[in-house]
């Protein structure tokens, strides 16, 4: 089965660049902006070489992982063109959702899959890290900002070793290629993306976040290089930022760091 874009995906005239395999996603579309490119267009393969994840981490993906990146170029400013990323979480959620229906008919008897978001940009089944979304912005000649959103999936494989334990969605009983998946994402994008609306309805993309988001109202600590900040995760704000409630009541605004949940975040703040 060939990479695709899904049928609303084509409609919105989005295009796509698809590779049997490459070193980056992120670096290809990247790449074309500076060439002229102004997108929508995704990039897209099944075995990823030399990708990365947040903090300059290896991201690799084994053949029949999903690395995808979404070019868009917007005339928003970079603080709110970060918050894109909050979109791309609910977009991933949509498509896994919708193919897991199968997965979750046959653990009728158990607990059924659900799909959390974790701030700021990963997506969980479960504890464990199943995906990650790193967004990258560069003004282009035209004085436009060109963000790419990399979104890597464990369809088939999962890393060892990583801070939060991962898996897969084949380990999770849910039998998809990477292909499939990558449809349904490029539609459920169009709805999320428009919803976001260049910044302007992040509101509602909060309340959407908000509602599936891992760890709500559980203890969290945050580890920002070598400062750790304890307390309740309260909610995140208009920006983006994640509100932690400190013991003595007081509301901190966290822009970035390593996040650990429940009994997790007595190991991040030891």
């Amino acid at each position: 089965m060939a990479f695709a874009l899904g049928s609303r995906a084509i409609a919105a005239g989005y295009r796509l660049a698809a590779f049997d395999q490459v070193g980056s996603t992120n670096t290809e579309a990247m790449a074309r902006a500076r060439e002229g490119e102004r997108g929508s267009m995704w990039f897209v393969t099944s075995e990823q070489t030399a990708g990365k994840g947040r903090r300059q981490r290896a991201w690799i993906a084994p053949r029949g992982n999903l690395a995808s990146s979404i070019l868009e170029v917007m005339d928003v400013p970079p603080a709110t063109a970060a918050t894109l990323g909050f979109a791309a979480g609910l977009a991933l959620e949509s498509a896994l959702q919708k193919l897991s229906l199968e997965a979750n008919m046959r653990r009728a008897s158990s607990d059924p899959l659900k799909f959390l978001l974790k701030w700021p940009n990963d997506v969980l089944a479960g504890r464990q890290k199943l995906a990650g979304i790193l967004l990258e912005a560069e003004v282009v000649a035209d004085n436009r900002l060109a963000v790419v959103v990399g979104i890597g999936t464990n369809v088939v494989a999962a890393p060892e070793g990583t801070p939060t334990p991962a898996t897969s969605l084949a380990a999770l009983g849910v039998h998809v290629g990477a292909e499939e998946l990558f449809t349904a994402l490029s539609d459920a994008w169009v709805e999320f993306r428009g919803i976001w609306d260049n910044g302007r309805g992040f509101a509602e993309i909060r309340r959407l976040w908000l509602a599936r988001a891992a760890g709500l109202g559980e203890p969290v600590a945050i580890q920002t290089g070598a400062t750790t900040i304890a307390g309740t995760f309260d909610t995140i704000d208009e920006t983006g930022c994640l509100i932690v409630r400190t013991a003595e009541g007081k509301h901190l605004p966290i822009a970035a760091g390593e996040v650990y949940f429940g009994s997790a975040a007595s190991v991040g703040a030891a």
